[in-house]
């Protein structure tokens, strides 16, 4: 029990305990097993995919504040007027749609220099 608690994420000894005698109740109460499993895997799914969500989230707030970082500079150092800004997003659109999401700095500097 000593290594297994930490394995199923419990925080100490006895919340592993109460989950072990919580699973136990519900598995006597529908006779078997047979009604209960399928619930306890819903819920185990539900509990992966949530946690998966919140790391996400977490790692795209992350890069959402890198990338307006980046565009403060860029702003900051460039002089782009409001026509040149218009025209760049409308081929960036059409870019990402083209290469679903595939841009790299690569590509983004060979098509400015061919200009």
């Amino acid at each position: 029990m000593d290594e297994i608690y930490r394995q199923d994420n419990c925080k100490t000894k006895s919340e592993f305990i109460e989950k072990a005698i919580r699973f136990y109740v519900g598995y006597l109460k529908t006779e078997g097993g047979n009604e209960y499993l399928p619930k306890v895997l819903t819920s185990t799914m539900r509990g992966i995919l949530n946690a998966a969500e919140d790391r996400q989230a977490a790692l795209l707030f992350k890069l959402a504040v890198e990338l307006s970082m980046m565009l403060h500079v860029t702003a900051a150092t460039n002089d782009i007027d409001e026509d040149m800004l218009t025209r760049l997003r409308g081929r960036c659109v059409q870019e990402v749609k083209t290469l679903r999401g595939s841009v790299s700095l690569d590509k983004a500097v060979r098509f400015q220099n061919a200009d």
